[in-house]
């Protein structure tokens, strides 16, 4: 790995931990078997076929880790995988119970010591995107519970972070968002100096750079992964809507022009890829946060959200050109979407060492 963090200003977490970028090999992708009704109102069975495909895809290359809640669900879970015709033997099952489907969230955090080959997990809080939809007692103690069955050691900064709200070039560099956490609903006793010292002393980074708002829709309070992303150590894709009347429009093109002034540590200018948008995504009246930014990178391919849009074959070439070495994967997400996030909110990776 070309970035070794060389030390990490901590009182509990030794030095030399990272959380890799994504697009690091993998050991495996962590997810939490969709189950919860009220996240998909009247749409929850119409989303399997996506969702196994989505772990079809994935599992080529890797390990797929499934928290599930009993037995039954197992059972359940394992007809929609065959149905769908996954490989059961590159597929693991842990039942550790779980509020919701979204592991990026409340999943474990991964770090890595590549120079003594360890690996960590961070527990951060969790509290359902500022209390939003309670009860989150389960999901908050998964990063936990696994980190016990695989004797990994464990760290609790004690504060709110989720995995969707951070984003990372595996070179030093964390990018986030102030809309969602500098929010009052999360951490209300720290300011954005204290917020970064936890990122930097916990994630093993050295540079915080933020943008603004998240999309409209999203009701995390704009998380990161919806809207840009890094490809590479110094690239990023990030949305824009073109659609001047679009009220995306300011906002994407607010973060595109402070995405335009920022600096990597090494004094580099970001490459910027812009991924269109696609049309507005609406059920039951609701605008839905549909991006093609909330894409997940596994060993052997990319898969990227679709929307049933004039845009979808444009934003999957655009992906294609970042990821040479990966073969990229449109999956419909028109239904999943009604869950308020995609593939890679359902999703988190556990890096090799």
């Amino acid at each position: 790995m070309d970035y070794q963090p060389s030390t990490m200003d901590n009182n509990n977490l030794p030095a030399g931990f990272h959380f890799p970028a994504e697009w690091a090999r993998q050991s495996a992708m962590w997810l939490s078997w969709p189950h919860k009704e009220a996240s998909w109102p009247g749409k929850l069975p119409l989303i399997y076929p996506q969702y196994c495909e989505f772990i079809k895809v994935i599992s080529e290359g890797q390990i797929v880790r499934i928290n599930v809640v009993d037995a039954q669900m197992t059972a359940f879970a394992k007809q929609q995988l065959q149905v769908a015709g996954v490989d059961l033997n590159k597929i693991e099952f842990y039942e550790f119970g779980t509020n919701d489907a979204w592991c990026r969230d409340h999943g474990p955090a991964f770090l890595v010591n590549y120079n003594t080959k360890e690996k960590v997990i961070v527990d951060w809080g969790y509290n359902a995107w500022g209390e939003k939809y309670p009860p989150y007692d389960l999901d908050d103690v998964i990063p936990t519970k696994i980190a016990n069955h695989f004797g990994l050691p464990v760290y609790h900064p004690g504060i709110v972070m989720e995995g969707g709200s951070v984003e990372f070039n595996g070179a030093g560099t964390l990018l986030t968002t102030t809309a969602c956490l500098l929010n009052k609903n999360r951490n209300p006793h720290l300011n954005q100096q204290q917020i970064e010292s936890y990122l930097q002393n916990y994630y093993g980074v050295e540079q915080i750079l933020w943008l603004g708002d998240g999309i409209v829709g999203d009701d995390t309070d704009g998380h990161i992964d919806d809207i840009t992303r890094f490809v590479n150590t110094d690239t990023v894709v990030t949305v824009v809507e073109h659609n001047k009347n679009d009220e995306n429009y300011h906002l994407l093109q607010e973060n595109l022009q402070t995405l335009k002034t920022m600096r990597l540590l090494n004094g580099k200018q970001l490459n910027i890829v812009e991924l269109p948008m696609p049309e507005p995504v609406i059920y039951d009246d609701q605008r839905l946060p549909a991006s093609y930014a909330n894409f997940y990178i596994g060993n052997a391919a990319v898969v990227v959200p679709t929307f049933r849009s004039h845009h979808d074959d444009k934003a999957l070439d655009i992906i294609q050109s970042c990821f040479p070495d990966r073969k990229v994967v449109g999956i419909d997400s028109t239904d999943i979407i009604w869950g308020l996030g995609s593939f890679h909110c359902l999703s988190q990776q556990e890096p090799a060492v």
